[in-house]
């Protein structure tokens, strides 16, 4: 009989504990990019001991990814996703895989520039319209979690750079096999929402106004927020991109709206709980 009285307490009381859970508001502010270049990952790391963000996504094949791995081995509170990619898409800096995949790269050995051709079907520069192989990048992904894995010891997920994971059935079954593999989960959480950021046409007051207005209007439930710390420096300014000159001031204002004291002090008005994606797993 004690132990029937126990197994009800208990029972009760996580039901009481669900039912608190689902009145809170939490948020996973994610920093996305790091190793793509300096300024992203002193950003990144800014945004997450300055400001709101609690998870970084890394890129494995980039030039600054040793600096990353430096710079997250000292901070190993920050949770860390694997940004895995497939693409090159910026025109002053290139990435190449750190595998043979003559299937997934250009004519000069880079990834391609994009995943999806869009209104232009018949370009050479996007991965879909090459004849890539499955086995290939199987290869290319392993490699990339492996020595993101051996470097790093606070991952919890994989993520998908540019969305890769959706152009193929067969591409999103090995995705979601290689974290089942290596004990990670993913980026794909059931039941999680998107938080609205701001309009890109606006001025910088502008879009931090606009952030905390959507932070004042969520409702309890679990959110994610994704966006690119950067800096306003000439390193970003020369990765120029033929439909966006604007990388540096760009990711400079995401990494401004990340640490501004007034997008804090909302968060705490509305008694949201900035967590990680870490921290959502040992929920679930």
């Amino acid at each position: 009989m004690k132990y029937l009285l126990l197994i009800i307490v208990l029972f009760f009381t996580s039901v009481q504990n669900h039912a608190q859970d689902d009145n809170k508001i939490y948020l996973i502010v994610r920093a996305d990019d790091m190793a793509s270049f300096h300024d992203a990952n002193v950003a990144c790391i800014k945004a997450c001991k300055e400001g709101i963000a609690r998870s970084i996504e890394i890129m494995v094949p980039c030039a600054w990814f040793p600096e990353a791995v430096k710079m997250l081995n000292e901070n190993h509170f920050i949770d860390v996703g694997i940004h895995l990619l497939l693409t090159s898409e910026w025109e002053g800096i290139k990435w190449r895989p750190l595998t043979d995949a003559p299937s997934l790269v250009d004519k000069d050995g880079n990834f391609f520039q994009q995943i999806w051709g869009g209104n232009n079907p018949s370009a050479d520069n996007y991965l879909l319209n090459a004849h890539w192989k499955i086995e290939e990048i199987e290869k290319e992904l392993r490699a990339q979690i492996e020595l993101a894995m051996k470097n790093i010891s606070q991952i919890s997920h994989l993520s998908a750079h540019m969305g890769f994971s959706n152009m193929d059935p067969r591409v999103k079954e090995l995705f979601e096999k290689l974290a089942r593999e290596y004990k990670l989960r993913t980026e794909n959480i059931p039941g999680i929402k998107y938080l609205n950021g701001w309009d890109e046409d606006k001025s910088v007051n502008e879009k931090t106004d606009q952030f905390i207005s959507n932070i004042k209007n969520l409702l309890p439930g679990k959110y994610v927020f994704i966006d690119h710390p950067g800096l306003n420096n000439s390193e970003m300014h020369a990765a120029i991109f033929a439909q966006n000159n604007t990388l540096a001031t760009d990711r400079q204002t995401v990494t401004d709206i990340f640490t501004n004291e007034k997008v804090k002090k909302a968060l705490q008005d509305k008694g949201v709980r900035l967590i990680s994606y870490a921290d959502l797993f040992k929920k679930n």
